[in-house]
């Protein structure tokens, strides 16, 4: 039979590395919640400048009349050349 003072080590031993494990998965869970709190400010910040660069519906308007502008000008061209 073994002797007591081995059991003993061998427990001690065993709740050593069982106690190490729990601190690195604590520690491990603590960091993901720290980079999440920064990962969803850093969403957040991004949301605010996306949400400030949309093209303004007069600006677009304006772009849409010169592009309607050049294509007419391109389809008169195309039709005299059929003509011919």
């Amino acid at each position: 039979m073994l002797d007591q003072s081995i059991v003993n080590t061998l427990i001690t031993i065993v709740a050593g590395v069982f106690g190490w494990v729990l601190k690195v998965l604590w520690d491990a869970v603590k960091e993901l919640q720290r980079s999440d709190k920064e990962l969803n400010a850093a969403v957040n910040e991004l949301e605010v400048l996306v949400a400030g660069d949309y093209v303004k519906r007069e600006e677009l308007r304006e772009e849409f009349k010169r592009l309607f502008v050049k294509l007419d000008t391109i389809e008169q061209k195309l039709d005299q050349k059929a003509d011919k």
